[in-house]
């Protein structure tokens, strides 16, 4: 029974809790309604009811004394609205979203739903906002059940398909400019990037042996070749070397010999020389002969 009753806790089919106060944290029955609104005790979203004051709160695109409005002023209204008060809820904690409705019902008309990053943010901000007044109206801010603003957000009027208009029981959110998006929730992201930047590494924190042990393959094939690489260049470099050929030709070389041995090979290689030169000079003196005879025959 408790699980049965757990499953079906802020749905249509809930008869106890109200199902539009716990996606929308607001119903149109108020205290009328048949269902409870039950208030969460603490959460990361503050609902600010009413806060934000349409220039065309009467009539939409007509202001107070029946003048069409532009809908850039408008929107220029709006967004000098949303960075105001931004500025003032960063105060208190880092800001996860900021929503402003943009109905027309009474229960919904002007809602602000601030949702910060951690509970205490939200309830620092609580305190410190309630009893204060913005624009001579008192802010009414409580602890908002709503957490997924999907299922809060009528999905038809983000289609532009909606027919209920302003009136809808489910939130129109009025949307700001990228630039503005940018300049607002875009120091967030540059605050934990650069602590992320300061962070050290998690592999720096790891042991000697959890480093030595993770990819010990890789890292001994890497020193293998590396070890190869500088014994082939130390193995080349004292082939190379001047004093290693030289030494290598002293121990090849025979034993010398002394002078008388020298001077008796040098003595029969000029003989040899003049045998040589001999030799040629009788075939020089024959070929000579054999050419005058062979030119007497012809004459």
């Amino acid at each position: 029974m408790a699980e049965h009753l757990a499953s079906i806790f802020g749905t249509e089919k809930d008869r106890v809790n109200c199902p539009f106060y716990f996606k929308i944290g607001a119903c149109r029955h108020g205290d009328r309604c048949s269902r409870l609104h039950t208030k969460p005790s603490i959460s990361p979203t503050l609902l600010l009811s009413n806060m934000y004051q349409r220039p065309d709160m009467i009539t939409p695109g007509v202001d107070a004394q029946g003048n069409p409005i532009d809908p850039r002023k408008i929107q220029e209204h709006f967004e000098d609205f949303y960075e105001d008060l931004f500025e003032e809820l960063n105060k208190y904690g880092e800001i996860e979203s900021l929503n402003i409705c943009d109905n027309l019902a009474d229960h919904m008309v002007g809602n602000v739903y601030v949702q910060f990053r951690e509970e205490e943010h939200a309830s620092n901000a609580l305190k410190n906002l309630t009893g204060r007044f913005y624009a001579g109206r008192p802010i009414i801010v409580d602890f908002s059940p709503v957490t997924d603003f999907r299922e809060a957000t009528c999905r038809q009027y983000e289609e532009n398909t909606c027919n209920r208009g302003g009136y809808c029981n489910f939130m129109h959110l009025k949307k700001i400019s990228r630039e503005l998006r940018r300049q607002l929730f875009g120091r967030y992201r540059r605050r934990r990037s650069r602590s992320r930047s300061r962070s050290r590494s998690p592999y720096r924190h790891r042991s000697h042996e959890d480093r030595s042990s993770h990819g010990r393959s890789s890292h001994t094939r890497r020193y293998d070749e590396r070890d190869r690489y500088h014994e082939s260049r130390s193995r080349r470099h004292r082939s190379n070397s001047p004093t290693q050929r030289s030494g290598r030709s002293r121990h090849r070389s025979p034993s010398r010999e002394g002078s008388e041995e020298r001077r008796a090979k040098i003595a029969q290689w000029n003989r040899e020389k003049e045998q040589a030169e001999n030799a040629s000079k009788d075939g020089a003196i024959d070929t000579n002969g054999n050419n005058a005879e062979l030119n007497g025959d012809q004459y």
